[in-house]
């Protein structure tokens, strides 16, 4: 029986690792090259699978060989595809990651049909029965329906909207949450440039501050978590990673605090590996955080 969903896009991801990030006009040599899946719904949902949880996913691909590849990835990882949409003659959403040999990463790609799943596609019994829905980057009323339907039966929902938070009007899903995952950038947006810890009052939001760890705002006080000191290879993941760590953590009862350097653990070690899908596993967290304290 799933645990958690995961709803949001799912892609073929390509991995260039360059010399480094070419500026406009400019070149990088290209030293290696490796393709997995990718999509940060995705990719959460295949890192809560090896932290031990029973993950489920809502999201599309197409029926091309890209989804072949991304479907049957995610089925050896253990994630339920019940909910994964596979439509007739479209392209899975391919995206280019260029990372750089600090771990740096910039993104290049196309949607491709990544965002077919639409209001009328969910269906409200397989959310109802779930623990708790994770929201990522997806069509805002898509959002807004899973959210209500989780809402409506006690379901707690955490929502991390990346990137294109500020061309989406993401109000109705962000209402909804009870955890808001966010970097700095995002935080800006939501909060319109004017964050500080009385404006969040009802709810949980975690700010991500990557390789500087991240903080954690409730209605009952913050926490900040300096994150763990390793040498980054690939950055592309580690916050699906972050926010996969954070869910395992509280859903088992924990606390914020130890969610956050559950968390953290989570980014860090996936930050030291190559691919969007090199989140650990729980005996690896395990492990880390024992050599760390």
């Amino acid at each position: 029986m799933v645990t958690v969903l995961s709803a949001g896009h799912v892609n073929w991801d390509v991995t260039l690792r360059v010399d480094r990030l070419p500026a406009p006009d400019g070149e990088a040599s290209i030293r290696s090259q490796r393709q997995s899946g990718g999509g940060s719904a995705a990719n959460v949902a295949a890192a809560l699978a090896g932290l031990e949880v029973d993950a489920g996913l809502i999201g599309s691909v197409g029926d091309d060989d890209n989804g072949l590849l991304a479907r049957r990835e995610l089925e050896g990882a253990g994630v339920d595809l019940e909910g994964l949409r596979v439509v007739e003659g479209a392209e899975t959403a391919v995206k280019y990651l260029l990372v750089d040999d600090g771990g740096e990463v910039a993104v290049l790609g196309n949607d491709g049909v990544n965002e077919a799943v639409g209001p009328e596609d969910v269906d409200p019994e397989r959310v109802r029965s779930v623990e708790h829905l994770h929201l990522t980057s997806q069509r805002s009323d898509t959002a807004a329906t899973l959210a209500e339907f989780a809402r409506e039966a006690g379901v707690t929902v955490s929502f991390d909207p990346g990137r294109r938070l500020a061309s989406r009007d993401y109000s109705d899903a962000l209402a909804a949450s009870d955890v808001v995952f966010a970097n700095d950038r995002e935080v800006a947006t939501l909060l319109e440039d004017e964050y500080t810890g009385s404006d969040v009052t009802d709810r949980v939001l975690v700010v991500k501050h990557g390789g500087d760890g991240a903080r954690v705002q409730t209605p009952d006080g913050s926490y900040v978590h300096p994150g763990f000191d390793v040498d980054p290879v690939d950055t592309a993941g580690a916050g699906d990673a972050f926010a996969a760590g954070f869910i395992a953590t509280t859903i088992a009862g924990g606390d914020v605090e130890r969610a956050l350097e559950y968390a953290n653990a989570c980014g860090a070690l996936t930050a030291s590996r190559t691919g969007a899908r090199s989140a650990p596993t729980a005996e690896t967290v395990a492990e880390f955080l024992q050599t760390r304290r």
